[in-house]
C-alpha cells in the first residue's frame, strides 16, 4: 500500500507555468534584445573597437586573414549567434544523453528527474534551424576555409594547408553532416519521449526495455557525432589548428553544463513545490557529477593545454598564443576566469558531503557552471572569428534571448506531462532513494 500511494501521489504534480514565470522569461529576452541593440549601435559607431590590438597579436593567423567584407557589428552578431546556439544546443543534447545513460545503466535513482533532461531537448530542432540560417548567412564571417578561391592553386587567396582539408572541410558536405547531427539528436530525443510518456498512459515494462534499446543506439551513434559537431562547428573556425582532444573537451563543456541546467532547474522545481519525493540524495548525486565532471574538464584542459605547450610546435601553438597574451591581452584574463570558476570554484565549493546536499550550494555553483562554460565557447570562437574587435554587450544580449527562449520551451515541455514518470519499473527505488 505504501508504493501505491507514493505512486498516486506521485501522478499529482503536473507543472503550472503561472502568467508571472512566462513574464520573466519573456522579460529576459525583452532585456536581452534591448542590450542587443545597444551593442550593434556602439559597435557600429566603432565605441571602444581596438583595430590596432590585431597587430600585437602572435603565432600563424593572428593578424593575416583580418578579411574585409562585412563591418564589425554584424561579424560580432553572427559569433554570437553562434556561440550561444552552440552552447545551447549542447545543453539540450545533453538532457537526452543523461536520459539514455541512466536507461543503459539500469539507473533507479535518477527517474525523478527523468522528465527535466527529457525537457531539455526541446531546444534541439529550433537550435538546429538557427545554426544552419545562421551558416548560410554568416559563413563568410565564422569561417575562413569558405571564402571563395581558397583551395584553388590559382587563385591569389590560396591556402594549400585548407586545400588539403577540403575532402572533409566542403560547404554541401558539411551541410549533410550539420542535419544528420541535430537530425539524429531530434529523433532519439523524441523517441525516448514518446516511450517515457506511453508507459505513463499504459505502464507495464515493455516501453523500459525499447527505450534500453533505442538509449543504446543513440549512445553509440552520440559518441560519434558529438565529437565531429565539435570538429565542425568550433574546431573548424581555427582551420590551421587541430587538436586531436578538442572532441572530449567540448563534449566535456557541454556534458558539466547540461549537469548544471539540470540541477538548477530541480531546486527551482522542487523550492515551488514540486517534485516532492527527490531529497538531498537525489540532490547529492547532481552535486557529485557536477563536482566529478569540473575535475573531467580539467583534466581534459589541461591535456591539451600541456601536450601543445610541452611540444612547442607553431601549427599548434598558435591557438594559446592567441588566447593567452595575443591580441594584445584581449582574452588573457577570460582565460584564467575559465579556470578559476570552471574548476577551483565548484572544486573547493562542492569538495564535503553536506555543500552536495544544500539546495543554495548547488544553485549557486550550477550558476557558476553555466556562465563559466559559457565564458569557454566564448574563448573558442571569438578569437579565432573576430580577433581583436570581441566584446560583450551584444553576446551577452544574444545570451539572454536564447536563454529566455530557452527557459519557455523547456518549461512548456515541462508542463506538457507529468513530472514524474509514473509507471517507470524503477519509481519506488528512485522515491525511496538514500545515500
Amino acid at each position: 500500500m505504501a508504493t501505491l500511494t507514493h505512486h498516486e501521489s506521485a501522478t499529482a504534480e503536473h507543472l503550472e507555468l503561472s502568467a508571472k514565470t512566462r513574464r520573466t522569461f519573456v522579460t529576459i529576452i525583452v532585456a536581452g534584445v534591448i542590450l542587443l541593440v545597444v551593442g550593434l549601435i556602439l559597435a557600429a559607431m566603432g565605441v571602444g573597437a581596438d583595430h590596432h590590438a590585431a597587430e600585437h597579436g602572435t603565432g600563424m593567423g593572428a593578424s593575416a586573414h583580418h578579411e574585409e567584407g562585412s563591418p564589425i557589428w554584424l561579424k560580432r552578431l553572427f559569433a554570437s549567434l553562434w556561440l550561444n546556439n552552440v552552447y545551447f544546443v549542447g545543453i539540450s543534447v545533453i538532457g537526452t544523453f543523461f536520459v539514455a545513460l541512466q536507461y543503459v545503466a539500469y539507473a533507479g535513482w535518477s527517474v525523478l528527474i527523468k522528465r527535466v533532461n527529457e525537457a531539455l531537448s526541446a531546444w534541439l530542432l529550433p537550435g538546429g534551424v538557427i545554426m544552419l540560417l545562421v551558416f548560410l548567412v554568416g559563413k563568410h564571417d565564422l569561417f575562413h576555409w569558405t571564402h571563395e578561391g581558397i583551395m584553388d592553386p590559382k587563385s591569389p587567396s590560396y591556402d594549400a594547408i585548407i586545400s588539403g582539408k577540403s575532402g572533409f572541410l566542403n560547404q554541401p558536405f558539411y551541410l549533410i553532416r550539420m542535419i544528420v547531427y541535430i537530425g539524429i539528436w531530434w529523433f532519439f530525443s523524441e523517441r525516448l519521449r514518446k516511450l517515457s510518456l506511453e508507459e505513463d498512459l499504459n505502464g507495464g515494462t515493455a516501453y523500459f526495455h525499447k527505450s534500453i534499446n533505442v538509449a543504446a543506439v543513440f549512445l553509440v551513434l552520440f559518441a560519434v557525432s558529438s565529437s565531429m559537431s565539435a570538429w565542425d562547428w568550433v574546431m573548424s573556425i581555427d582551420t590551421h589548428w587541430f587538436s586531436t582532444m578538442f572532441g572530449w573537451y567540448v563534449f566535456a563543456s557541454w556534458w558539466v553544463s547540461g549537469i548544471a541546467a539540470t540541477t538548477l532547474i530541480v531546486i527551482f522545481l522542487k523550492q515551488a513545490g514540486y517534485m516532492r519525493f527527490v531529497n538531498a540524495s537525489h540532490l547529492h548525486d547532481l552535486g557529485k557529477f557536477m563536482f566529478g565532471f569540473s575535475i573531467f574538464w580539467t583534466y581534459v584542459w589541461f591535456a591539451q593545454f600541456m601536450l601543445i605547450w610541452y611540444a612547442n610546435l607553431p601549427e599548434e601553438a598558435v591557438y594559446y598564443n592567441q588566447r593567452l597574451g595575443g591580441f594584445n591581452d584581449r582574452y588573457t584574463g577570460i582565460f584564467f576566469f575559465n579556470l578559476l570558476i570552471n574548476f577551483a570554484f565548484p572544486f573547493l565549493v562542492l569538495m564535503t558531503r553536506d555543500a552536495k546536499r544544500q539546495m543554495i550550494m548547488l544553485k549557486i555553483v550550477s550558476i557558476a557552471i553555466l556562465i563559466g562554460h559559457w565564458s569557454d565557447f566564448y574563448l573558442m570562437i571569438m578569437p579565432a572569428t573576430l580577433k581583436a574587435d570581441n566584446g560583450f554587450i551584444i553576446e551577452i544580449g544574444t545570451a539572454m534571448i536564447f536563454l529566455g527562449s530557452f527557459l519557455l520551451l523547456v518549461t512548456k515541455r515541462l508542463s506538457q506531462a507529468s513530472l514524474v514518470p509514473v509507471h517507470h519499473p524503477f519509481l519506488d527505488e528512485s522515491v525511496h532513494h538514500t545515500t
